[in-house]
């Protein structure tokens, strides 16, 4: 049973929990991913790293992988976004 969210900090929470899910998939082929923030429209935007990055097979990676299980474990995100996030754009700087 999937388990709804109701504030903006447990939407980003749960979203992150999943993607820590996913991460020793992408961690194995030398790739990760990062949360960049989850908009106030529920969009999670996130930027793939290392292998990821630059891999031609990125997009798919986002749209069958990550957007795949974020859709199922967290219903209430709008989407998922790839960004090329600058050092400003991480949370912890702000």
């Amino acid at each position: 049973m999937v388990e709804h969210v109701t504030t903006d900090y447990e939407l980003r929470e749960r979203v992150e929990e999943v993607l820590d899910a996913v991460r020793p998939s992408l961690q194995a082929h030398g790739g990760d991913v990062n949360l960049i923030d989850v908009t106030p429209e529920k969009i999670a935007r996130v930027e793939l790293t290392g292998a990821c990055g630059g891999c031609p097979m990125a997009s798919i990676t986002l749209k069958l992988g990550i957007e795949r299980v974020l859709a199922e474990e967290v219903p209430e995100l709008a989407g998922v976004e790839a960004v090329n996030a600058e050092p400003g754009d991480w949370p912890e700087f702000e």
